[in-house]
């Protein structure tokens, strides 16, 4: 489809998203409708210790079908008394239907018409609408959502003087050119380590849709963006661009400048070991000198940017994508591949020889994304680069690594990446010894079975427990969901399916808050979040977010915040959230939540 044809109907999904909230549901649904050929589930909070009566009505009024609600009872993740209705056995299909249970009524909703195929585009086209050094045409977005280029041919020198803690750092003797890539967050800082897992999640669904034989998610023209019609797949092409820029963030060879290394005092003072070879790594991020504040669209940032220090996470989060965009790239661009894996290797080097350069937090105006143990990047480049070089070096790595004797893998994210790394090896069992790619597909599913315990053990059939909703709860599902998904490909059972259906229905409103957090999706959408252009509530002159965007979610954590703390009140996990553009510890918006939502979406349409 071409990018004209997309935007018709990308712009009419933004409509629920400017017009007036519904209100609260009495029962709690994805509010775009149950897919038919997987589970169907609606929750009722009600304080009823015993079963309640339910029926299923068509748009005429007439009962299709009827049960009893399952008491789950107090959960403690949504502090809610609950019931479960499971219409997982309605095979009826259509819209206009309404759910009664315990005299409560449903919103019209409808089966069969899960919005996945729409979804995977708006979730894509995120990322170009936060792609810096160059302008958001209209013709890809709508007026409402141009802007001029931000940071255009951004020519950076390295941070020198004075941190926060009062350490004064040498600027190194090099300016890089670092124009693109996607900015971060709701600020305009480029982060190497969270540009990394990012790429990574993106580049996953491509090379998965190819292993497997899957129809891709986005053949060229199927996105609306500049490169549509040149051949090439359009995830591919926004994954492109935020590759070039972190290759752009290697540093020259022949420099030298003095580091702290390895785990500092815990204060904000630190050690220095001078003249550290530093060529090959890649500088953490390059971000402004301070925090700038909301609303603040990206051409108008007018603060000093820096190159901040190389780290070694930095480091092996570009040799690990770029070693995955060489093999991608191969068949397709041969010279941009080889490119890629000459930085990748050059990058594994810088690390090996320059292991414990920690990310340091110490610098105003843009995230730390620190990191004590950069154990888990090893193992992630090492196994993204055996992959693409079949070197027994790297099987070595592999193998010998803590992470691949584990029985069990950790739920990704930028701080656990070792993940990425296993995900990666799954696809591609001829690089490993049967026996050894066995272990780590076992892993797969036996992380993937805990999770589906815990979605069994959680009111709303989350597959997290109470105690991990943080920070970002909403990408720690999503992330989950990329396992249990992978379990699916791995042996074929409807469960692991239903599993994730259910993380879709959370995000799109089957969750206690009757809160859909995906922008432009829904009765009751995100509006709100913390983003310095999308930013209408702050001022009208601005856009608010485009569909698909997902919130970083509730966090009933201690990052929490006072601020976050005081304008929600008391609230069990799952309800600790507002949409409200200044509340970045719940309502922030990121690459790295985004990626995976591509991904769940894109998984979600191919059907089964």
């Amino acid at each position: 489809m071409r990018p004209a044809l997309l935007l018709a109907g990308f712009l009419c999904v933004t409509a629920p998203a400017l017009g007036q909230e519904a209100a609260v549901s009495p029962l709690r649904l994805n509010q775009m409708g149950l897919l038919a050929d997987a589970a169907k589930l609606a929750i009722l909070p009600d304080a009823a210790t015993k079963p309640l009566d339910w029926t299923l009505r068509d748009a005429g009024g007439q009962g299709v079908a009827s049960g009893k609600t399952i008491v789950t009872g107090n959960d403690a993740a949504s502090g809610q008394h609950l019931h479960r209705i499971d219409l997982s056995g309605v095979t009826a299909r259509g819209e206009g239907f309404t759910l009664v249970a315990g005299g409560a009524v449903s919103r019209p909703f409808g089966i069969g018409t899960g919005p996945y195929g729409r979804l995977k585009r708006d979730a894509l086209a995120y990322f170009y609408h936060n792609r810096a050094g160059t302008p958001i045409e209209a013709r890809f977005v709508g007026e409402v959502w141009a802007r001029p280029a931000g940071h255009v041919k951004e020519i950076a020198p390295c941070y020198g003087g004075k941190d926060e803690g009062g350490n004064d750092w040498t600027a190194c003797g090099h300016s890089l050119d670092v124009t693109g890539g996607w900015y971060d967050a709701g600020d305009h800082g480029k982060y190497v380590v969270n540009g990394g897992i990012s790429l990574w999640t993106l580049l996953n669904l491509y090379e998965r849709q190819s292993v497997r034989g899957r129809a891709p998610a986005f053949p060229d023209g199927a996105a609306a963006m500049p490169e549509a019609g040149n051949g090439v797949n359009d995830l591919l092409d926004e994954a492109r661009w935020q590759m070039e820029f972190m290759l752009s963030m290697q540093v020259p060879d022949g420099t030298r400048m003095p580091l702290p290394l390895g785990p500092q005092d815990g204060s904000k003072r630190l050690t220095f070991t001078p003249d550290i070879d530093v060529s090959g790594m890649a500088h953490h991020k390059v971000a402004d000198e301070r925090w700038t504040g909301l609303p603040l669209p990206p051409h108008l940032d007018k603060e000093r940017r820096f190159l901040y220090p190389p780290s070694t996470a930095a480091t092996l989060n570009l040799a690990a994508t770029a070693a995955q965009a060489a093999r991608i790239w191969k068949p397709i661009d041969p010279a941009f591949a080889e490119r890629c894996l000459v930085a990748a290797v050059r990058a594994w080097k810088a690390a090996v020889r320059v292991p414990d350069a920690l990310a340091i937090s110490n610098f105003d105006g843009s995230g730390g994304y620190g990191d004590k143990d950069v154990a888990d990047e090893f193992f992630w480049a090492n196994a993204e680069l055996l992959i693409t070089t079949r070197h027994t070096l790297f099987t070595q790595a592999v193998t010998g690594s803590a992470f691949f004797g584990r029985d069990t893998i950790a739920e990704p994210s930028w701080a656990q990446t070792a993940p990425l790394g296993a995900l990666s090896l799954a696809l591609h069992p001829a690089v490993l010894a049967e026996a050894d790619g066995s272990r780590i597909r076992a892993a797969i599913i036996k992380t993937a079975d805990a999770y589906a315990k815990e979605a069994g053990d959680s009111g709303y059939a989350q597959p997290m427990g109470p105690g991990a909703y943080g920070w970002g709860s909403n990408s720690a599902l999503m992330n989950r969901a990329v396992i249990l998904a992978y379990a699916h490909d791995l042996t074929g059972q409807a469960a692991y399916r239903d599993r994730v259906v259910d993380v879709a229905d959370y995000l799109l409103g089957r969750n206690p808050l009757d809160q859909s957090y995906i922008s432009g999706y829904g009765a009751r959408a995100m509006l709100h979040p913390h983003h310095r252009f999308w930013a209408n509530v702050l001022d009208p002159k601005l856009p608010p977010p485009p569909p698909g965007v997902v919130s970083g979610g509730p966090n009933g954590g201690n990052s929490l915040g006072e601020q976050a703390r005081k304008r929600i009140g008391p609230c069990a996990p799952q309800t600790c959230w507002k949409d409200d553009i200044d509340l970045f510890t719940v309502n922030e918006v990121t690459i790295n939540w985004n990626a995976p939502l591509v991904w769940l979406a894109a998984w979600l349409d191919e059907g089964r």
